[in-house]
């Protein structure tokens, strides 16, 4: 099956990311919000991204100009999908609202429409058996940013079929990025091992063994790591790391649990980049004070 037309639900920091890589891929995309706010800026975060792109020379401005006629926005979930081949659900870490949100999809949507889930950790064969086509559904799990990072996880949930992970696959590598296959476990790879570092690191800064500041530049420096697991943690969102843990706690076990001080930050509203308070205190632009 050769797919032509995305839509994809929820406007987030991770839903305009996806629609921007899906334009840029040659990709009529459709990105849906139920919040007017939420959609519009994040069609300005696509655009602004797009423009930063051009600056750096990594877009054409005739690609630019390309990816953002291919970006329609919409309130309105019919619309979104309607005709949509694949459907790529970002909407907030919650197995409630996401079965809810597949079970319209499912009666929504044209026979052949693969459905797709961003989801970091929930389990994608749940999300699947809410729908009656549960061969057709499985993960496709981005990382923030979309357009920036390069891979995609594909998760295979139990009935998920070869031929929607091959779609999957050359989706994602249209899209310019590279894949690895997983068998739905919780927290998948990627979402297991960076859930355990951050939870490790909020141990040290609740026992005081280093500043946060310290604790990052360790794990830059002395491991080669991109980016200190404090500071991703603050990229995700506290409150969405947060939910992995918990489910990850009674799925896998106790070495998930979440620490008190990372409750406390929650507590306080201080979810990083996106409330401008975390670990760490940010400017309009989400830059670090």
């Amino acid at each position: 099956m050769e797919i032509q037309r995305i839509a994809v639900i929820g406007a987030g920091i991770m839903g305009n990311g996806i629609a921007q890589v899906a334009a840029l891929g040659g990709f009529e995309t459709r990105l849906m919000d139920a919040d007017d706010t939420a959609l519009h800026q994040g069609f300005a975060s696509i655009k602004r991204n797009l423009e930063k792109g051009v600056e750096r020379g990594k877009v054409e401005s005739a690609g630019m100009a390309a990816a953002l006629d291919r970006v329609s926005c919409t309130l309105n979930l019919k619309k979104a999908t309607d005709g949509a081949d694949l459907v790529i659900e970002a909407i907030v870490e919650d197995m409630p609202a996401k079965l809810d949100l597949f079970g319209q999809l499912d009666r929504m949507t044209l026979p052949h429409a693969i459905l797709a889930t961003n989801t970091s950790a929930l389990s994608v064969t749940e999300m699947a058996g809410g729908t009656s086509r549960p061969e057709q559904v499985l993960g496709m799990h981005f990382f923030n940013p979309p357009h920036l990072m390069k891979l995609v996880e594909l998760v295979r949930g139990l009935e998920t079929s070869d031929e929607t992970v091959r779609v999957a696959e050359a989706v994602s590598h249209q899209m310019a990025k590279e894949t690895v296959l997983i068998n739905e476990s919780p927290g998948f790879v990627t979402s297991r091992v960076n859930a355990l570092l951050g939870n490790e690191a909020f141990r040290m800064l609740q026992e005081g063994v280093a500043s946060p500041e310290d604790i990052d530049k360790a794990v830059r420096l002395g491991l080669n790591y991109p980016m200190g697991p404090l500071e991703m943690v603050d990229m995700v969102g506290l409150d969405t790391r947060l939910q992995v843990l918990k489910h990850l706690c009674r799925t896998l076990g106790e070495r998930f649990r979440p620490t008190p001080i990372h409750l406390k930050y929650v507590s306080a509203g201080r979810l990083g980049r996106k409330t401008g308070k975390g670990i760490y205190e940010y400017d309009e632009q989400g830059k670090r004070k």
